[in-house]
C-alpha cells in the first residue's frame, strides 16, 4: 500500500456517504490497528436523538467492545471531519495513538479551526496527527449535504 492514509481515510468516506444517504451530517469514521480495519462508525445523531453519537465516538465505542479494552494504544481513528471538543476528548481518554482527519470544521473543529485542545501538552498521552488527507472529497460531501438540507428546509411541504 502505497499510502495507508489515503486507503483508510476513503474507508472513513464510505462511511461518511452512509451518514448522508441516511440524513445525518455525513462524517465518517474507521479505526485501524495493525493495518485492519477494527471498527467503522458514522453519524448517528438524528437516528438516535443523540447529540453525542458522533462518528468518532461509535467508533471508539465500536472499538473498545470488539478488543474487549476501553485502552486503544497502537491505534489509528481516520475521520472525515476534524474532531470536535468532545471526539477529540474521547480520543485522548480512550488512549488512541494517532489522528487522521479530512476536512476541517470552522464551526466545531478542535485541532485548531475553532480551538485546539490538543494543542496543550497532555499529563499522560501524546497523540500524532495528520490533517487535510481527501479533504477536498471530504468537504464536497459536506457541502452538498448542505445545500440540499436548505433546499429541503426552503420548500414547504404538500
Amino acid at each position: 500500500m502505497k499510502d495507508p492514509d489515503l486507503y483508510f481515510m476513503q474507508e472513513a468516506l464510505k462511511e461518511a456517504k452512509k451518514a448522508y444517504e441516511s440524513e445525518e451530517v455525513p462524517v465518517g469514521a474507521v479505526l485501524v490497528h495493525g493495518g485492519q480495519i477494527i471498527a467503522r462508525g458514522h453519524n448517528q445523531v438524528e437516528l438516535l436523538q443523540d447529540a453525542t453519537a458522533h462518528a468518532e465516538v461509535l467508533c471508539i465505542t465500536a472499538a473498545a467492545s470488539a478488543i474487549g479494552n476501553w485502552r486503544l494504544a497502537d491505534m489509528t481513528l481516520y475521520c472525515t471531519l476534524e474532531p470536535c471538543c468532545m471526539c477529540a476528548g474521547a480520543l485522548l481518554a480512550s488512549r488512541v495513538k494517532r489522528l487522521v482527519w479530512a476536512a476541517p470544521d470552522v464551526r466545531l473543529g478542535a485541532n485548531g479551526s475553532w480551538i485546539d485542545v490538543f494543542a496543550a501538552k497532555h499529563p499522560m498521552h501524546t497523540l500524532e496527527i495528520r490533517s487535510g488527507v481527501c479533504a477536498e472529497e471530504a468537504a464536497d460531501l459536506m457541502r452538498r449535504f448542505f445545500q440540499e438540507r436548505r433546499k429541503k428546509d426552503a420548500c414547504p411541504v404538500g
